[in-house]
């Protein structure tokens, strides 16, 4: 069953040159979220990366964040047509991560606490286009918007950017995840309205 909080509606494109085709600004934060929403105390919580090959690399919080963090400020849009300017978020960049990981990979699917999942190219995680966030606005992130971490890969539709995550599968072909057996895109480019089949 999935949860809508406020901020979702029908309204006009923006005629601004940040805002996707088929979107409206918002100054809030709505919440989708596909099911109830996981707490997660960081003491339980740990990153895992498995390879193709089936070898594993995996973080507890406090190992995650020596890895060092960075300050992300960027714009997000959501398929349910809303965008947000100039959000401000602090996590470790997947290239430091994938500086632990060897693959030969192109595509990853990224597990949630709760259970969903995503699919998301490699070339859309590395190449400083991805983050595990665990701040946003300068505030610990709260479980509504995906708390402790989640994924923030920003230049896609923002269901890419799995809520809860706790882990990538590396795999060697392309495979959907939850909201893409249900019709989403396989990709999701807001710049190109690759919202659904």
């Amino acid at each position: 069953m999935a949860v809508f909080s406020r901020g979702f509606g029908s309204r006009r494109r923006e005629s601004n040159p940040q805002v996707p085709p088929g979107q409206y600004l918002t100054d809030d934060f709505p919440v989708l979220s596909a099911g109830p929403t996981p707490r997660i105390e960081t003491a339980e919580w740990s990153f895992e990366v498995r390879s193709e090959s089936g070898d594993r690399v995996s973080w507890s919080w406090d190992e995650f964040l020596a890895l060092g963090a960075e300050e992300i400020s960027t714009d997000i849009h959501c398929v349910t047509r809303w965008s947000k300017l100039g959000t401000s978020w602090r996590g470790i960049s997947l290239d430091t991560v994938f500086d632990h990981v060897e693959t030969d990979a192109s595509y990853a699917m990224a597990h949630s606490y709760g259970g969903y999942t995503t699919n998301i190219a490699l070339d859309d995680l590395l190449g400083g286009k991805a983050w595990i966030a665990f701040e946003f606005e300068g505030e610990p992130l709260d479980p509504e918007h995906g708390g402790p971490a989640r994924l923030l890969v920003p230049h896609l539709y923002f269901w890419k950017s799995a809520k809860w995550v706790r882990g990538l599968t590396l795999m060697e072909e392309d495979e959907p995840g939850f909201w893409e057996q249900n019709g989403y895109n396989m990709h999701g480019d807001p710049w190109t309205e690759e919202r659904y089949w």
